[in-house]
């Protein structure tokens, strides 16, 4: 009775994991995390013998590991770029990110704009960084970065506007993972998990033993663990999808620095007698030149001076000269 027993267990529990396997293939991915418990369950209850399930239980089992008819993608995104894009994004979950480097007149007025457009956009700022830096001229420039949230159908929006606020757009890089499939995946784990959970804790309520009850419960919270965690990669995926990250960098205008030219050095030129001769020539005729026109120049005063020189020489003369002796 007790070999009979075992055996229905074991026809059971082979049931569940075919059941279970069928599901993975339909959805056209593997889940390895469900695969590990059932084999661990089948092996554990091999080893002490446990009450058998009506075929109702198998057909339960069957309903539950059955992956979805209409499998969510997650939510529905609009890009706002074409018809194409927007079709694409109803039906897939895509992480977008961008960095944006721009040259600004003025950084915090460039600040405070990019901040009224993240809030207009129902964005956030996840963080930021101000620093200044020394220029040639003696001041201190200020730079910026900031990181934000931004929905992901706004994502082109806020490029655009980011872009208005430079006077020149430095560098622009962005880029889009599509995780749809991944998703889905993480989905399909989940369900295969739960149904593997449920069938557990049938097990457990049904234990006739503490010890068979503590190795059930074990098994329970093993498989339980794997739910959260999966549960918590779907959320990871989902607010990642959900608000595209996109990270700022803000430069000044800087003064142009003016570098001095260089002075050419002088070509000496080349030796040419015949230029020799003619500049020693010229230099010969004007400086005869110049003493002829020296020597009238002289002339002409004396010619004008010479009345006044024999004015003064006779009224000089008349006055210096000496009276005649009486004769005696």
């Amino acid at each position: 009775m007790k070999t009979k027993f075992n055996l229905l267990v074991l026809f059971v529990l082979v049931g569940v994991m075919i059941l279970s396997a069928c599901g993975n293939g339909g959805a056209g991915m593997s889940a390895p995390a469900t695969e590990a418990p059932a084999a661990t369950e089948a092996a554990f209850f091999m080893e002490e013998p446990a009450p058998a399930q009506s075929a109702g239980d198998g057909d339960v089992a069957k309903e539950e590991s059955a992956p979805p008819s209409d499998l969510a993608a997650g939510p529905v995104y609009d890009t706002g770029a074409s018809p194409d894009n927007a079709a694409y994004a109803a039906t897939h979950m895509i992480i977008k990110n961008a960095d944006v480097k721009l040259l600004v007149e003025d950084t915090d007025i460039a600040i405070d704009r990019a901040t009224q457009a993240i809030g207009d956009m129902n964005g956030y700022i996840i963080s930021s960084r101000v620093w200044y830096q020394p220029w040639y001229d003696g001041q201190n420039y200020k730079y910026a970065t900031i990181t934000i949230g931004i929905p992901v159908d706004q994502f082109e929006r806020i490029l655009n506007r980011l872009r208005t606020l430079s006077v020149k757009v430095l560098d622009e890089t962005a880029s889009g993972e599509d995780v749809t499939n991944q998703f889905v995946d993480l989905q399909s784990q989940v369900t295969n998990l739960e149904a593997t959970r449920d069938r557990i804790k049938s097990f457990l309520e049904e234990a006739k033993t503490v010890d068979e009850a503590l190795r059930i419960n074990a098994e329970l919270a093993n498989v339980e663990a794997q739910i959260e965690q999966i549960k918590g990669q779907m959320n990871y995926l989902e607010d990642r999808s959900a608000f595209s990250t996109i990270t700022v960098n803000f430069e000044p205008v800087l003064p142009e620095l003016l570098t001095p030219t260089p002075t050419p050095e002088p070509t000496p030129a080349p030796w040419d007698p015949g230029n020799t001769i003619k500049n020693t020539k010229k230099t010969v005729i004007n400086a005869y030149q110049n003493i002829i026109e020296l020597s009238i120049r002289v002339l002409g005063m004396l010619i004008i001076l010479a009345p006044f020189v024999l004015i003064v020489w006779a009224v000089l003369k008349f006055f210096t000269r000496k009276p005649k002796k009486p004769i005696q």
